[in-house]
């Protein structure tokens, strides 16, 4: 059971007795069947693997007893921002998964002028922290030990208007694009990739992104929709410059 791994928020160290979740405790006892003595891991995001012990377990909640501690080393050398247009449905949900097992390091979620969810005030500190939620476990699934950040979703603009070009290596993915990535130079700072939402981004949202050093590059010669723009994206730049 030791492969067992639960997020906490607590600080964590040997000897530490940690009351877990309570989502993390109703998954340890009602979907695992856990009991006491039965060994789990823990990590809170500092980029290590806590060994622990069940101690106690009532109707609501789980107590462990840290008695270890492993640091992680999976991180991606690439240093990835998806700059992702938020889509509809389960999309994003989908993307932000499996880009957390992808290894990005941040997500930018952005309202774009094709974008079908809007997104402001509570509805969207609440989305937000939907999504953290399933980067959280996505790092439970894939073993990773730091958590990325999903940030609060802005406008492209805004995200633009914040965030200028420095040593970054600035991608778009673009169906008519004339470059590919086999062409762009290994990257040595950040990453940030730009994908659209289900309709793509609209031309004057191309030539923004473009006059903010942005490089179209195309992936092949069929359109992609956004989930799968993001993830091939992705898993192409860790096969080219990472640790695929």
């Amino acid at each position: 059971m030791a492969n067992l791994r639960f997020y906490t928020h607590s600080p964590l160290a040997l000897g530490a007795s940690v009351l877990l979740s309570e989502s993390a405790a109703a998954h340890a006892t009602r979907a695992l069947r856990l009991s006491v003595g039965d060994d789990a891991i823990l990590f809170n995001g500092d980029g290590v693997n806590y060994n622990c012990t069940l101690t106690e377990i009532k109707k609501n909640s789980v107590t462990a007893m840290v008695n270890g501690a492993t640091a992680v080393h999976n991180e991606s050398p690439l240093n990835i921002t998806l700059v992702q247009a938020i889509s509809s449905g389960d999309r994003m949900d989908f993307t932000i998964q499996k880009a957390v097992e992808l290894g990005v390091k941040s997500i930018q979620p952005i309202s774009s002028k094709r974008s079908v969810v809007k997104l402001s005030g509570e509805r969207a500190e609440k989305r937000t922290e939907h999504w953290q939620n399933i980067a959280i476990s996505a790092c439970e699934q894939s073993g990773r030990a730091y958590v990325p950040k999903v940030l609060t979703p802005i406008s492209l603009e805004q995200w633009l208007g914040n965030n200028p070009a420095a040593n970054n290596t600035r991608i778009l993915l673009n169906p008519i694009g004339a470059v590919r990535l086999n062409e762009i130079a290994k990257p040595t700072g950040e990453i940030q990739l730009l994908i659209g939402a289900e309709g793509g981004l609209s031309q004057e949202e191309i030539d923004l992104a473009t006059a903010h050093n942005f490089q179209s590059i195309v992936l092949g010669p069929r359109i992609l929709r956004t989930e799968t723009a993001a993830l091939t994206a992705i898993a192409a730049m860790q096969l080219a410059w990472g640790d695929f």
